[in-house]
């Protein structure tokens, strides 16, 4: 007579048969699909984008050498202030003619001085060109910043509030619009330092940068606050916006969670579009003797200086030209493969 246990373990046998073969002809289940953030969208749609990926590369590209000026400087041995052109040292070579100009081939380019030298001083010009680059890179990146925050925080206000707050900052918007901006950055900048350096004296570097941080952020942020109160105003009468009032919501938490969010998109692409017109800006007031002057090194100031010898020696203005035209086209094409990422339906 067969034991209950040898029934139970003779009847679970093929149970085990039966179930690794259904096992085996059963598929693994699919992993239930997960939804991508739209921050995840538009990184994906911007990494498809190679014209945008590689002019990323190139932005930041300038960035870092322009932050690494002082290391670089230094590996290569010159600087942007020493006048190699006038050494006392009999043992090195003569690098300016009788006239001033630069002795050799395209500016006096040469292993010493990879970009040739400065006319009458002969200065190094790959240096001046990185120290330039980094004055006016992180200056603009300075204004730009002050200029979008300002812009930004005034802008939600009005648009939010309405009434009579947007009345009021509707006209002194219009006030600061009034002013002809390149003219007033002309003519304001002397008035700025007379107010706090005596004209007899020389005027700071430092102070020179302060001066032109606040004058062209007080003239700056009027293009932003119309663009985030413009978007604002559509948005603060949106069924998203309402549910959070009904639920409760107090006015800084919906702008905070409901409205910035939605108009990040458009603040960041008119970030892109500010940072270059910002550069060219502090380069014309150093180009026009009102910025940056002698000796420190800045990209309007290499224009300036080149422009007086443009005809006996064109080679100087070549190569921060070329750093220019580069730097504000491939900035410019990441600010549209950014707005392409944000809305897909401008795609170009």
């Amino acid at each position: 007579m067969t034991s209950p246990i040898e029934t139970e373990t003779a009847a679970a046998v093929p149970s085990v048969d039966l179930d690794d073969k259904t096992a085996a002809t059963t598929k693994a289940p699919e992993k239930a699909p997960t939804g991508r953030s739209p921050r995840e969208l538009m990184w994906a749609r911007f990494k498809r984008d190679r014209t945008g990926v590689i002019s990323a590369c190139v932005v930041i590209f300038f960035f870092v050498i322009s932050a690494l000026a002082p290391v670089i400087a230094s590996l290569y041995g010159k600087d942007p202030y020493t006048l190699y052109g006038q050494s006392q040292d009999p043992d090195a070579p003569a690098l300016l003619d009788d006239f001033g100009l630069p002795l050799g081939y395209f500016g006096g380019v040469s292993g010493d001085h990879w970009f040739g030298v400065e006319p009458q001083f002969g200065r190094d010009l790959f240096t001046m060109l990185l120290y330039g680059m980094r004055t006016s890179l992180y200056m603009a990146l300075g204004v730009t910043v002050l200029v979008t925050l300002t812009g930004v925080l005034i802008g939600l206000v009005g648009g939010y509030l309405g009434g009579r707050a947007d009345y009021m900052i509707g006209r002194v918007t219009d006030f600061f619009l009034s002013f002809p901006s390149q003219l007033f950055f002309i003519a304001f900048m002397p008035v700025v330092t007379a107010m706090f350096v005596d004209p007899r004296e020389e005027t700071p570097t430092y102070f020179r940068a302060l001066a032109i941080l606040i004058v062209l952020w007080v003239l700056g942020w009027m293009g932003m606050s119309r663009l985030v109160r413009s978007t604002t105003l559509s948005l603060r009468e949106r069924e998203f916006v309402e549910a959070a009032k009904v639920a409760g919501a107090s006015p800084w938490r919906i702008v905070r969670k409901e409205i910035l969010p939605n108009v990040a998109t458009p603040i960041l692409v008119q970030f892109t579009y500010m940072l270059p017109s910002t550069i060219l800006t502090i380069a014309f007031l150093s180009f026009a003797g009102v910025g940056f002057v002698e000796p420190t090194p800045d990209w309007g100031r290499l224009f300036a200086v080149g422009a007086k010898v443009a005809e006996q020696d064109p080679a100087f203005m070549f190569f921060p030209g070329v750093a220019m035209v580069v730097f504000f086209l491939c900035f410019n094409l990441l600010g549209d493969s950014v707005r392409d990422a944000f809305d897909p339906k401008t795609g170009r």
